[in-house]
């Protein structure tokens, strides 16, 4: 997946050095990363890779395929061959394509993001969509989301942050995202969801989500998502003056 030359930096499963300014984004469901990582895009006018959205899209079509959660072998061709792209929408939002479907609604359905989660945990489906995401941020200038992209995909980006809020915050931004797609939920059930995908995340044995040791923390439970955002984008600011990427 990754090794470090006597200079110590990050190099890719192909032994090529990511270039260019990547900002790497990890924490829970619900803490509002993925809308203060499209605000910071458009701000600084990078491309933003949500990975979650990679998984989803696996989960989506392994469920499609009949293929079972625990069946390494298949999920593992699965993701070794899936085409996932990344298409612009309206109003600045994002569209998904796996494998020439349209799965940007179909993705985010409660059922779909729970096998997300469990499938993210077999090292072979995590080895191989790891390796397209440096490569969709080895150009540079990209905002990364997800739960092990400081840790793991880009450990030397210049800019990490571990965005997370209590579990209560977390579950009624949640399920008001998921109200207005139409999804009607329960904000108890919704909490007692992410806590359980939260204590698997967290503990499988590969790749876990876990706060990367030079991250800047950003508790957004009393943070407005415009905070959320200049907070971010002041970091970045500072990274730069430092000379960091």
């Amino acid at each position: 997946m990754s090794s470090s030359g006597g200079s110590g930096e990050h190099r890719d499963a192909e032994g090529q050095m990511p270039s260019g300014f990547v900002i790497a984004v990890d924490g829970p469901s619900g803490a509002g990363k993925s809308s203060a990582c499209r605000g910071l895009a458009q701000r600084l006018g990078f491309a933003y890779i949500d990975t979650g959205a990679m998984y989803r899209a696996v989960a989506y079509l392994a469920s499609r395929q009949g293929i079972a959660p625990d069946d390494a072998v298949q999920l593992d061709a699965l993701s070794a061959g899936v085409v996932i792209e990344f298409v612009d929408g309206p109003e600045g939002t994002q569209g998904i394509i796996a494998n020439g479907l349209d799965v940007t609604t179909a993705i985010r359905q409660p059922d779909i993001s729970q096998l997300a989660s469990t499938i993210s945990a077999h090292p072979g489906v995590r080895t191989h969509l790891v390796r397209a995401q440096r490569a969709l941020g080895a150009t540079g200038n990209v905002i990364i989301e997800g739960r092990d992209i400081g840790t793991v995909v880009f450990p030397e980006a210049p800019v990490k942050f571990f965005v997370t809020a209590r579990p209560a915050v977390r579950a009624r931004r949640r399920s008001s995202e998921l109200e207005t797609r139409g999804v009607s939920t329960d904000t108890g059930q919704v909490e007692a969801a992410q806590a359980e995908r939260d204590a698997r995340d967290s503990s499988r044995a590969h790749a876990p989500l876990k706060q990367a040791p030079d991250a800047v923390v950003l508790d957004t439970t009393d943070m407005s998502l415009q905070e959320v955002i200049a907070a971010m984008e002041r970091a970045v600011e500072a990274a730069r003056r430092a000379g960091r990427g």
